[in-house]
């Protein structure tokens, strides 16, 4: 049986290298954790260490500038300050022994520069203002002003300077000031002794190097970094900051800010060093890791050898049993594994004896069985597929017919009334397949344009000639309409769709003459609205006295493309453009019809709240008649198409808006977040990124408010479900992008 130990899993070898490896992993586990556990020991003490250096360099640069600003107070109250003429105290000015590149600078109270020791006596001195001038106006009067650092512009060199006033008489007559080389708080540094590769720097709080232990030529007057430039602004006290140095080091800054001057001393480690420890740690415990394992997995496979091959003799076994082989069975000396394969010797021969049984009788049953169902899906399949192909075919065919033949004839003509008339027979294809995908988009309920409060009375009496003019003078049109019937929320053009589909479909089953009544009232919960969650409803029920359908054309009427009419007569989207837009509105679309009695369809609604203002007003394409003159406002466009950016960009321009672009909604939320105020925002709702255009729509309703939102879209799976928010349907024309545009901003000057 030895021989079959390649042929088999080896399950006990598993086993017993988990059990190898629960024993083991803890331990290496808690090695680790206490190998991590003192170096984030040492680490910490290292940082404290470090800040605590870091503080009394910051103590040593304070009790420096204190010491010249004891310097300044002194000399303040010398005699010679109140003589007629200043050369005396010139003289015991230059000749007190200052710090190298120092010099004493006497300013009026305006900052204009009196004296300065760098110069002789009487001559000439710039007649503007000092750089200390800037810090006097913001510390007062009285108090004692430390700057940053500054470019000397007699001394040629970068300077930094401490003031105190002069005072007589309890009243500031002038100010005293001490022009200081940054390069005296050079030794400050160099004295702390750094290790090599560790950088000590002094910044002041513009963010300007003042001093470094490394490459002070290169970087004294350079601005630090961004991410430490803004802690320092901030005036952080003390903290750490992880970064890269001027030089391209990778470091942890420890630094902490001075109290008298609001410098800031900064320490920098370089990360390899603090990370060392932890990484010649991580190095030795994997090596005795990869030892210690070697060696367990050595002994387990040698004692596995010795005790599995029964156990895998029976798996064997058992794996044949499952293909419908039948098992001898062999003794392995062992009374457990003896018994376990008589037992299995056994089921294998009583289960090879049933299955040659069954399989007999079910055979034959499961073969019928499973050729007439696929005989049944595939027909399904096939008549589904026919029909929605089909009448798509059919009618795009149609519209594809018709901008051919105007694209030959716009290479053959430059007759301009031709051009538009050609134009304006594309732009009709344009709409007939626009209007075709809309109805295609409401049947798959994953459309939602423009939902909106409207009361039904308003939208019936906009659309009421449209309807009207759909029927022929033999066919009589009845509408009643509730007039406390309650508001709704819906799509209006695609309510206006429906309606118009089901006039047409009850003029086609009435043929030469008859009636249809178009009835609008509120209804209560009841059959067949026990599945809707909504406590109230508005009944909308088209009825005719026309042919009425059977009950298998009943079943299928709301299908997609099927349809009874003759070919050319219809394309069978009608009632599924109804049906689905009942469901996109959260309704029902309910369908009574007895042939030669009429056919009754009824739309149920659920209510809405109460309408606001904008909500009542009529539908946007009625507004648009009587609106003003379009307000040419600024429109941040949002879409990720390429063409259709290149194509509406200029011409919402030639319409006079200031157009903006962003091909997502990440950059459009950054071209908000700039601060450049928007009037309206016109965004996909499809696009790419973490923000498409409804969420683009939340954010701009939540954060700036004074800006209006149209979003426009071909396809979507989500609601629009948001007040005050526009919506257009693609494809949509300029003068359609322009009205909504328009009416958005219109609505909107209440935030304003």
């Amino acid at each position: 049986m030895m021989a079959l130990w390649p042929l088999v899993p080896m399950n006990i070898r598993n086993r017993l290298l988990k059990l190898v490896l629960a024993i083991l992993i803890p331990a290496f586990v808690s090695a680790t954790v206490a190998v991590w556990y003192v170096y984030d020991k040492q680490r910490v003490e290292q940082g404290e260490r470090m800040a605590e250096a870091a503080h009394v360099m910051s103590l040593l640069i304070d009790k420096d500038l204190q010491t010249i600003e004891g310097t300044l107070r002194a000399l303040a109250t010398s005699p010679a300050l109140d003589q007629p003429t200043l050369a005396q105290f010139h003289q015991q000015a230059a000749s007190l022994p200052l710090k190298p590149n120092s010099t004493i600078v006497l300013s009026d109270l305006d900052g204009i520069r009196t004296l300065n020791t760098r110069v002789p006596f009487g001559a000439d001195l710039p007649r503007t203002a000092s750089a200390v001038h800037a810090y006097r106006q913001q510390a007062g009067a009285r108090a004692t002003v430390i700057t940053d650092l500054f470019f000397a512009p007699i001394g040629k060199r970068h300077d930094f300077a401490v003031q105190v006033p002069v005072i007589r008489d309890g009243q500031v007559r002038q100010y005293l000031a001490m022009g200081v080389g940054a390069g005296n708080l050079q030794p400050l540094l160099m004295n702390t002794q750094l290790p090599a590769g560790w950088v000590g720097v002094i910044i002041d709080r513009r963010g300007t190097v003042i001093a470094r232990t490394q490459h002070a030529d290169r970087f004294v007057g350079k601005t630090v970094g961004e991410a430490l430039l803004a802690r320092i602004l901030a005036r952080q006290k003390t903290g750490i900051h992880f970064g890269v140095t001027l030089d391209g080091v990778h470091t942890a800054g420890y630094f902490t800010r001075s109290d008298t001057s609001g410098w800031t001393v900064v320490l920098n480690v370089p990360l390899a060093e603090l990370r060392r420890p932890a990484v010649n740690a991580a190095i030795f415990l994997a090596a005795i890791l990869v030892l210690v394992l070697g060696v367990v997995l050595a002994v387990a496979q040698r004692y596995a050898k010795r005790t599995a091959a029964p156990i895998e003799a029976l798996l064997l076994a058992a794996q044949r049993m499952a293909r419908g082989e039948t098992v001898a069975h062999t003794p392995f000396g062992l009374m457990e594994t003896d018994a376990v394969g008589l037992a299995l010797s056994n089921a294998s021969a009583e289960i090879a004896r049933n299955k040659r049984e069954l399989e007999g009788r079910v055979r034959d049953a499961v073969t019928s069985a499973e050729r007439a169902q696929r005989a049944l899906l595939q027909g399904q399949k096939l008549e589904a597929l026919g029909r929605l192909t089909g009448g798509i075919a059919h009618d795009f065919n149609n519209v594809l017919q018709t901008l051919s033949a105007a694209v030959q004839l716009l290479q053959r003509t430059s007759d301009p009334q031709r051009l538009a008339w050609i134009a304006a027979t594309c732009q009709k294809a344009i709409d007939r397949a626009a209007a075709l995908t809309a109805q295609m988009r409401s049947f798959g309920r994953v459309q939602e344009v423009n939902l909106e409060l409207v009361d039904l009375n308003r939208v019936v009496a906009t659309v009421s000639p449209l309807l009207t003019s759909a029927l022929p003078d033999s066919i009589t049109l009845d509408i009643a309409i509730d007039q406390a019937v309650y508001p709704v929320r819906i799509d209006v053009l695609q309510f206006e769709m429906a309606l118009l589909n089901l006039l047409i479909n009850a003029r086609d089953a009435i043929g030469a003459s008859g009636k249809v009544r178009l009835s609008i009232a509120n209804a209560a919960p009841g059959a067949p609205l026990d599945t809707l969650a909504a406590a109230d409803f508005v009944r909308v029920r088209v009825a005719d006295d026309g042919s009425g359908m059977s009950a298998d054309v009943l079943a299928r009427a709301t299908e997609p493309f099927f349809t009874t009419k003759g070919p050319g007569s219809g394309s069978g989207l009608g009632l599924s453009q109804a049906y689905g837009f009942a469901e996109q509105s959260q309704g029902l679309l309910h369908i009574d019809s007895v042939p030669g009695h009429g056919t009754t369809v009824t739309i149920y609604l659920p209510r809405a709240e109460a309408p606001s203002a904008r909500a009542a007003a009529p539908p946007a394409a009625m507004a648009q008649r009587d609106a003003p003159a379009p307000v040419r406002c600024s429109v941040l466009f949002v879409d990720d198409d390429a063409l259709i950016r290149e194509m509406m960009v200029p011409a919402l321009s030639e319409r006079g808006y200031r157009v903006r672009v962003a091909t997502s909604g990440d950059d459009a939320v950054a071209a908000l977040e700039t601060g450049t105020a928007f009037d309206v925002v016109l965004s996909d709702i499809v696009m790419p990124g973490a923000v498409d255009g409804i969420a683009l729509a939340r954010i701009v309703r939540a954060r700036f408010p004074a800006t209006a939102v149209v979003l426009a879209s071909g396809y979507t799976d989500k609601r629009i479900d948001l007040d005050a928010v526009r919506a257009l349907a693609k494809p949509y024309s300029v003068d359609d992008a322009a009205a909504a545009i328009d009416a958005a901003w219109r609505e909107q000057p209440a935030v304003r």
